[in-house]
């Protein structure tokens, strides 16, 4: 690596940090902490993606790529085989069953919008739609949820109403810091990807509208806009994927992977921050 090429690297790092280091100083991290977790996901990055010939990357060569001893990269190993996986089967199955509320016919009135159900039936109830789309958690255990971070309301009447298309825990909860990161994760590895791709490969689509000469003003009036406009969008992209999603038949046939786009206002603050 020349040192333009390492010196743009960094500062696209210290740019890339900013953020998170944010939420990792709001959360009561330090940096000793962090410094930890950033030795592991070297040494993982390191023995995943860098192996030679389909093989995990060997003890020797993650020490020399990542500038830590053999018995540190060791160490390191232990800890994430002993690591606990991140389980994420709750969450997405929450944005499923209110995607299907507002995408599925059965589940939706004549005017297009989701029908308000109620809680047990054999069919057009919740229940029936958790059955069909939350896999194995149980229908109590997602209303409960959906219910506490306000997606679903139950009436006077007794029927669940969705509020919101796409669940969204509150911002202080476990789950959205942990959606947070996945966020981040998405972005970085489309971004990494464009940039380490052969030139014969296709990019993967990543852009950017902005204008420099915005008046702070204007900021609930461009909010109230991609409210509408990116939700429409995002709702659309929904509905492309649901109609093109393997069967569960297809899925045993054929390789399966995750697809999606991520749209999120820009707003330059970094200025302006302060705590809530």
């Amino acid at each position: 690596m020349t040192e333009p090429h390492k010196n743009a690297v960094m500062r696209a790092f210290r740019l890339l940090l900013r953020p998170v280091i944010r939420m990792l100083l709001r959360s009561g991290l330090t940096w000793k902490e962090v410094a930890e977790l950033c030795k592991m996901s070297f040494v993982e990055v390191a023995s995943h993606d860098f192996g030679l010939h389909g093989r995990p990357t060997n003890m020797s060569r993650v020490a020399i790529m990542t500038g830590l001893s053999r018995r540190e990269v060791s160490r390191q190993r232990q800890a994430l085989d002993s690591e606990a996986p991140v389980d994420l089967t709750a969450m997405n199955a929450a944005t499923r069953v209110l995607t299907g509320w507002h995408l599925d016919a059965d589940f939706m009135q004549a005017d297009g919008g989701p029908r308000p159900l109620a809680v047990q039936g054999a069919d057009g109830s919740f229940a029936a739609l958790c059955r069909r789309y939350a896999g194995d958690i149980a229908a109590v255990t997602l209303q409960r949820e959906l219910v506490r971070v306000g997606a679903v309301e139950k009436g006077e009447d007794g029927l669940l109403r969705p509020r919101q298309r796409y669940y969204m825990p509150s911002p202080q909860d476990p789950d959205a810091v942990l959606r947070s990161g996945m966020v981040l994760r998405d972005l970085g590895n489309t971004v990494v990807y464009n940039l380490a791709r052969d030139e014969a490969v296709a990019t993967r689509f990543e852009g950017r509208a902005t204008n420099a000469h915005m008046r702070v003003a204007d900021t609930p009036a461009f909010r109230a806009f991609l409210e509408v406009e990116a939700q429409a969008f995002l709702e659309r992209v929904d509905a492309w994927l649901s109609a093109n999603e393997a069967t569960a038949s297809g899925r045993e046939r054929y390789r399966t992977t995750r697809m999606g786009i991520g749209v999120y206002q820009i707003h330059d603050d970094d200025e302006h921050w302060s705590d809530p």
